[in-house]
């Protein structure tokens, strides 16, 4: 298997409205160390799993509306609490959307919430 790595990340606001996340419940802030693992079993005709340049314009194009903002705030969020996990999901299903004509492989999304938690989300496109 092959594996590709791309790195950014993303600073948002949000709240997480249920007794289970205790303080989280209140407003605050998080910022995510974004991992994207593009995995193949072949390459292409041009040796490449994916273009790494492209990988990384298109996970700062997904990331770049998040950016500073209280996605409680955001539509495409209403109903949904942004946990990290949730998060990962998301992020992996708007790249998975974006690729779905170009790349066959999987994709594995972490989040790193701090230095001692992530949350991942992984599957296929």
């Amino acid at each position: 298997m092959f594996t590709v790595k791309i790195r950014d990340h993303v600073m948002i606001a949000h709240s997480l409205p249920n007794k289970f996340f205790g303080p989280a419940q209140q407003l605050h802030g998080a910022t995510y160390i974004v991992d994207v693992e593009f995995m193949s079993k072949d390459l292409d005709e041009h040796n490449v799993v994916i273009d790494i340049g492209a990988a990384g314009n298109l996970l700062k194009s997904i990331l770049d509306p998040l950016k500073y903002r209280n996605l409680d705030e955001m539509h495409i969020f209403n109903g949904k609490l942004t946990t990290t996990e949730y998060l990962a999901y998301f992020i992996h299903q708007e790249l998975a959307k974006a690729l779905a004509s170009t790349y066959t492989g999987k994709i594995k999304v972490t989040l790193g919430e701090s230095h001692v938690a992530w949350a991942s989300y992984e599957g296929k496109v």
